[in-house]
């Protein structure tokens, strides 16, 4: 007799948006807000934002670690007169894109700055050069700008730039720093109202984007507002609950830098789309997401490296778009959190899937509070060496936009040199596979471990369909 999901295909469908990198609730939900309070002045960072603007103080203004690239596709012609009018309206329709940040007596607040269409599009027509040479010379001036750091203090976060390849294939270099966007920003607003303006200008006609219910500037106030009292003690208790004792300190790498470095190198693989399906099949027999599924394969992973049974891996959790008047804005809407298992007495996969479901529905529950809110209340101290809750991380992204015919996008061309865990992996589920992106510190693992990791890591999951299919 078949047996029943232990999840409706709603529920399933829900919590596969939330805990996707930036992933956002269904548009019909309802929101809990009757309206949004009034802004502060100054303007508060939110809570995240606070914990990124901390991190780049503590890696120092050198830093990149910070910096998201994505790539656009457009064949046929490219105006670049009407590639400006879009961004300048994008500019002006999100208020983050044109904020920056400054102390004030002692606090940092949000600067929200005009709308001006006198921004910097770098145009770069590679035609002339040999044909051998076009690609790497366009990822070489990406890679540049992607690992250019920001200046918080004067703006703008983001840069773009226009890479002409021939007559007919153009690309769309886009970088910003994680303070401004997410996984929801760079997979789907962005592309889709950037593509939507470009259709429609070039056409004559006028922007067909509705108004924005709020900007990210509402956010932050309301969140800063909401999030205090009962609300933040109980979160700040669940994560006692769930940290409790003395936290597991991960045994991989055996040697590693005498402090942190915040480097990134990037690892870039695919599984085919026959081994993805196998894995969905396998976590909905269980009434689990791919991501779980994927999450409990990483423990497994790491406890094969260090025979370690309490472990903890970190993801990114859309605390800030549960509610409907935040599911369209540009911003960073993300929270990193920390999950952790027990692989005490060798537990079957079917088991481990129901530690995921427990922990994962408990972590983005109890998504608001920062991870140094949560250490402030466990007294752990700062480690200089490694980040003092988790080094490897592990998201799905959210699904890329529809796109109209002659667009495309990427997301795994450009490395910008910075990274904030050991190892942090993000798989994007197409239709062509599985596509992954291994971003790891080079002065903690080789290329050659990473490569190995991954390999071993695809083995584990394997076996584990393998098993079940038996």
């Amino acid at each position: 007799m078949p047996k029943e999901p232990l999840l409706s295909d709603a529920k399933r469908k829900l919590l596969e948006l939330q805990i996707r990198r930036g992933g956002s609730l269904p548009a019909e939900s309802e929101s809990t807000l009757e309206k949004l309070p009034p802004r502060e002045s100054p303007i508060p960072l939110s809570l995240a934002q606070e914990e990124v603007w901390k991190l780049d103080q503590a890696a120092g203004k050198a830093s990149s670690l910070h910096n998201e690239s994505i790539t656009l596709h457009k064949r046929g012609a490219c105006d670049p007169a009407i590639l400006k009018r879009s961004l300048a309206a994008i500019i002006e329709r999100h208020e983050i894109w044109r904020t920056t940040y400054e102390e004030n007596a002692g606090r940092v607040v949000q600067i929200v700055h005009p709308a001006t269409d006198s921004f910097d599009l770098p145009v770069s027509d590679l035609r002339n050069l040999p044909e051998g040479v076009r690609e790497s010379t366009a990822v070489a001036l990406a890679t540049q700008d992607a690992c250019m750091p920001f200046d918080l203090r004067t703006g703008p976060l983001f840069r773009v730039r226009l890479i002409t390849l021939h007559d007919d294939a153009h690309r769309i270099y886009l970088t910003a720093h994680q303070s401004i966007v997410d996984g929801i920003t760079v997979f789907d607003i962005f592309p889709r109202e950037l593509t939507t303006l470009y259709e429609n200008f070039s056409q004559g006609k006028p922007s067909p984007l509705p108004d924005l219910k709020a900007q990210f500037a509402d956010f932050a106030c309301w969140q800063r507002r909401t999030l205090t009292g009962d609300a933040k003690e109980n979160q700040l208790k669940y994560w006692e609950r769930q940290l409790t004792g003395e936290l597991p300190v991960l045994k991989w790498p055996a040697e590693r830098p005498p402090r942190r470095t915040y480097r990134g190198a990037m690892y870039g693989f695919e599984w085919p789309c026959e081994f993805a399906r196998s894995l969905n099949d396998v976590g909905r027999s269980e009434g689990a997401t791919l991501f779980m599924s994927l999450l409990a394969g990483c423990f497994l992973l790491l406890n094969r490296y260090t025979s370690q049974e309490d472990l903890i891996v970190g993801t990114l959790s859309p605390s800030g778009r549960k509610q409907s008047e935040f599911q369209r804005c540009i911003g960073y809407f993300l929270n990193p959190v920390a999950l952790r298992a027990n692989l005490a007495g060798n537990p079957s996969f079917r088991s481990l899937l129901g530690q995921m479901r427990e922990v994962t529905l408990g972590a983005i529950s109890n998504d608001d509070v920062p991870l140094s809110m949560i250490a402030e209340r466990l007294h752990l101290k700062p480690d200089p060496i490694r980040h003092s809750l988790f080094t490897v991380a592990l998201s799905v992204a959210p699904d890329v936009a529809p796109l109209p015919p002659e667009w495309s996008m990427t997301y795994m061309d450009v490395e910008s040199g910075g990274g904030r865990w050991d190892l942090y992996i993000e798989f994007s589920d197409r239709a062509e596979g599985l596509l992954g992106r291994a971003q790891y510190n080079p002065d903690v693992f080789p290329l050659e471990v990473i490569a190995k990791t991954i390999e071993d890591y695809r083995q584990i999951l394997e076996e584990v369909i393998a098993s079940q299919e038996r």
